[in-house]
């Protein structure tokens, strides 16, 4: 059966007559923000600290538009007799992101977690150059990065967090030693100088004469008077025993 004609625009006028009695639904943006998802690619952030130079996300770059720049720094060794290291230092980090299609390869390919999407996307400049973003602003972007999301119940701890606890812990527990181990000396330092042996009184201070010096001449407790036996002279027979 061939189509009725005219079938085509009655079905579009009855779309258009359904559609004009419903409520808009458009956000006056920029007085009311939208509400983006958490993993919303806007911009990237920068985490420094774990960034170890090894140049990766600037190898992976399909459009090669991170600058990164750094140099060598020795380290000394950490016990005596041991060797010397050197570890690269981070000079620059830079993301053009005039050139950046955002594909994520950067974020993905870093093996320490230094970068992150970020879903802050009011960055326009009227500028072409401001859109190179130093290591300063994209480590403002940190900021903005939304926490991650969190794991199911059943689900194992990651590693990285589990090591950075017990590492943690660990800290914790030396400290509180070393504070009680300092309590402990401050509370019986005072205690052992208070209860020590106290000195006992002299004779002269106390007054009490001492024992008296021997006279020359005479015999002492144990000695025997001139002629007494035992002065070289036999002992006198006992009475009633043979001489």
């Amino acid at each position: 059966m061939p189509p009725i004609p005219g079938s085509g625009l009655a079905k579009g006028l009855a779309v258009t007559l359904r559609t004009m009695t419903r409520k808009s639904h458009t956000a006056q943006y920029p007085d009311a923000q939208p509400e983006l998802p958490p993993r919303t690619r806007g911009v990237i952030g920068l985490f420094e600290e774990n960034c170890t130079v090894c140049m990766l996300c600037a190898r992976e770059c399909p459009d090669w538009c991170i600058y990164i720049d750094s140099h060598k720094e020795t380290v000394p060794a950490a016990a005596p007799g041991g060797r010397e290291r050197s570890r690269n230092v981070l000079d620059r980090f830079a993301i053009d992101f005039a050139l950046c299609m955002y594909c994520g390869i950067c974020i993905e390919v870093c093996p320490f977690d230094a970068l992150f999407w970020s879903p802050e996307f009011e960055y326009a400049e009227t500028d072409i150059h401001e859109l190179t973003h130093e290591r300063d602003k994209l480590r403002e972007w940190m900021w903005t990065v939304p926490e991650p999301p969190a794991l199911d119940p059943g689900a194992e701890e990651p590693k990285e967090i589990a090591a950075a606890r017990k590492a943690a812990d660990k800290l914790a527990a030396a400290r509180a030693a070393e504070a009680a181990e300092a309590t402990t000396a401050e509370a019986t330092g005072p205690t052992a100088e208070a209860t020590g042996p106290a000195p006992g009184p002299t004779a002269e201070a106390t007054g009490t004469p001492g024992p008296a010096p021997e006279a020359p001449g005479t015999p002492g407790p144990t000695s025997r008077p001139p002629g007494a036996p035992g002065d070289g002279e036999p002992d006198p027979p006992a009475e009633g025993g043979t001489a």
